[in-house]
């Protein structure tokens, strides 16, 4: 859940999410560094995996082009994983879309596309529940960590 607030309003720069949440941490051919980020156990797995993914972004808020847009850049999830050296190449050859949208509306896309989000100006209410999705199954001894 993203809840960008007056008090809490950051922007995020351009990346891929590269990470999978798991229930624990533990041992798998292919799969780190590890990381803990929001109290969520988190691991980079083999990019094909991401690339079998999708993300779900349902809207709780009105989102106009000043309340903080998630901004991607299409057809960069087709390059596979991206050296972050090399990020704002894809950006300048690509270009930008914004992602607007109304409350309740729900944007897919494909999990590894590059993407980043601005504060929102004037500083006010986003919030956005995130789903990330895969159909395969977590290689043992790993779980995912659902809802």
């Amino acid at each position: 859940m993203f809840d960008k607030t007056v008090n809490r309003n950051w922007s995020l720069g351009w990346h891929q999410d590269r990470t999978i949440v798991v229930e624990a941490r533990a041992d798998a051919d292919g799969f780190g560094p590890w990381t803990v980020k929001a109290g969520l156990i988190q691991v980079e797995p083999p990019f094909d995996i991401l690339e079998r993914m999708v993300t779900l972004r349902v809207h709780l808020d009105p989102v106009d082009a000043s309340n903080a847009p998630l901004r991607i850049v299409p057809a960069s999830h087709k390059l596979g994983r991206i050296p972050e050296i090399d990020i704002d190449r894809v950006v300048a050859a690509l270009g930008e879309k914004l992602c607007l949208a109304e409350r309740g509306d729900i944007w897919r896309y494909a999990t590894p596309i590059v993407h980043a989000s601005l504060a929102a100006n004037p500083p006010r209410r986003r919030r956005v529940l995130q789903v990330d999705y895969s159909a395969d199954e977590a290689p043992g001894p790993l779980a995912w960590r659902g809802v």
